[in-house]
């Protein structure tokens, strides 16, 4: 009997259903950014972000680039709040924060931290589409004026 008890309580417990969405394990963009100081850079970066929440992600950025005097690049570690988590506008603000490391020439200033503030914007998901591509730019401070352009992969019905 407690075994039949035990089988029937497994079997009735709720599931999900298969029209359901699972949520997104990570968020990957590709991004180019321009780095305005005393030593400027182009570079182009890869990113990965988490969900932290319905409103926050945590992620973390490489880029590669060329600055002045040659090769350089850098690691960001960002938190990222989103205004409309939902889409519900074709076009969402978005602002962030972070910690920045930029790897560079000795004769342009050698390799320091900096603390990262960012605002962006998001666009929407082309025709409608459940998933795919939207762009974003940003605007920031961090080792310098930052602005960049961004293709972030789109979550079905999240930013």
């Amino acid at each position: 009997m407690p075994v039949i008890l035990a089988l029937g309580a497994v079997t009735a417990a709720p599931a999900p259903a298969r029209s359901q969405n699972a949520l997104q394990p990570f968020q990957s963009e590709l991004r180019i950014d321009g780095l305005f100081a005393r030593s400027s850079a182009v570079e182009a970066a890869y990113g990965v972000s988490i969900p932290a929440g319905l409103y926050v992600r945590n992620g973390l950025v490489a880029g590669l680039g060329a600055g002045r005097h040659g090769l350089e690049g850098r690691t960001d570690f960002v938190t990222r709040f989103s205004a409309d988590p939902f889409r519900q506008s074709r076009w969402a603000p978005y602002g962030g924060a972070g910690l920045s490391g930029r790897y560079r020439p000795t004769a342009d200033g050698g390799s320091k931290a900096y603390l990262l503030v960012f605002l962006g914007i998001e666009g929407p998901l082309t025709n409608g589409a459940a998933a795919g591509w939207v762009p974003a730019f940003e605007v920031g401070l961090g080792g310098g004026v930052r602005v960049g352009f961004i293709l972030r992969r789109g979550i079905t019905g999240r930013r």
